[in-house]
Order: structure tokens, then C-alpha cells, then sequence
């Protein structure tokens, strides 16, 4: 990786590192982009290279971690639904359980189950607005986040696999490759 690339992606990280840290402090609301550049330790014009505005942060980072997500994933033409995906979605959610965790807990679970909700319509490609297959990736997206949730909060005591499993059997998904 170039050094410029490198440097901007820690920029990136300080940035939102200190977003959320602010966070726990007061409300998104009360946090000014000048608090926010001096403690990120960042100059300003790093910030809106960057991003437009302190929302901006966050959908950033929902997105990029959502980009490596879909390298990972096996698109399968007719079901996306396996376990495999599955066990991935709940592996991520472990994986960037502190930033999950931060954004839901300070009122930003519908954003990041927004942009969820997004990429699964992605993956399944165009459909008509009241398709049926639509209202499946609604309530199949609701039902992962909201598992998630209650995973994460809980200190994930349960192996991922475990979770996977259990949400695999409650939705009919067999656990096997076809």
C-alpha cells in the first residue's frame, strides 16, 4: 500500500475512533467538528477531504466494513441464504462487535440496520417494489440484526457457529453445502 493511501486510512481511523469517544462523553448533537479534528488529532481539511459532515463518519464506517463483508460472502445464483453466509454475518458482527455495539447503543441501530437492509437488496439484485421477495430480505435482515444485538449485548458467550446454527434451524436453512 502507498504511503499516501496508508496515511489517509489512519487518518479515517482516528477520526472515527474519536467520534465514538466523544460519544461516550455527549451527544452526537454537542459534538462540534473542531472538538472532534482536535481529538482525532487531525487537521480540519483531513476531516472534509474525508467526509462531509460527523454523520458522514459513521455511514463511512458502516460501508467500509459492509465492503469487506461482500469479499468474503459466496453469492450463490438462486440462495444467498446458506450457512456459510450466515456463520459470516454473525463472525462479522463478532468481529466489529465494539463498533456495532457503540452505534447502536447511542441510537444508531436504524442506520446501521438501514444500511443493511441496502446491501441485502444488493445482493439480491432488481425486484419489483412490492415483490414478496422483498418483505423476505426485510424481516430475514431484521431478524440477524436484532439476533446480533442480543449476541453482542450478551458478551457473545455462545460461538459464532452456535448462533448460526440456531437462526439457520428457526428459518428452515439446512446447515449443509447442497
Amino acid at each position: 500500500m502507498d504511503k499516501r493511501k496508508e496515511a489517509n486510512r489512519r487518518v479515517k481511523s482516528s477520526i472515527t475512533e474519536a467520534l465514538l469517544s466523544l460519544m461516550y462523553q455527549k451527544s452526537f448533537s454537542d459534538i462540534s467538528i473542531t472538538e472532534l479534528i482536535q481529538t482525532a488529532n487531525v487537521a480540519r481539511t483531513s476531516f472534509y477531504r474525508n467526509y462531509e459532515s460527523k454523520e458522514d463518519v459513521l455511514i463511512t464506517l458502516i460501508g467500509d466494513v459492509l465492503d469487506q463483508f461482500k469479499e468474503v460472502i459466496e453469492f450463490e445464483e438462486d440462495d444467498y441464504y446458506t450457512y456459510q453466509n450466515i456463520l459470516r454475518s454473525f463472525e462479522f458482527f463478532e468481529q466489529y462487535k465494539s463498533y456495532v455495539l457503540d452505534l447502536y447503543l447511542f441510537g444508531y441501530g436504524s442506520i446501521l440496520l438501514e444500511k443493511l437492509n441496502q446491501f441485502h437488496e444488493e445482493v439480491a439484485g432488481s425486484m419489483p417494489y412490492s415483490s414478496i421477495e422483498r418483505y423476505q430480505i426485510y424481516m430475514y435482515m431484521g431478524a440477524l440484526f436484532n439476533t446480533a444485538i442480543v449476541w453482542l449485548r450478551g458478551g457473545t458467550k455462545e460461538r459464532a457457529g452456535d448462533i448460526a446454527g440456531m437462526f439457520c434451524d428457526v428459518w428452515g436453512i439446512p446447515r449443509n453445502k447442497k
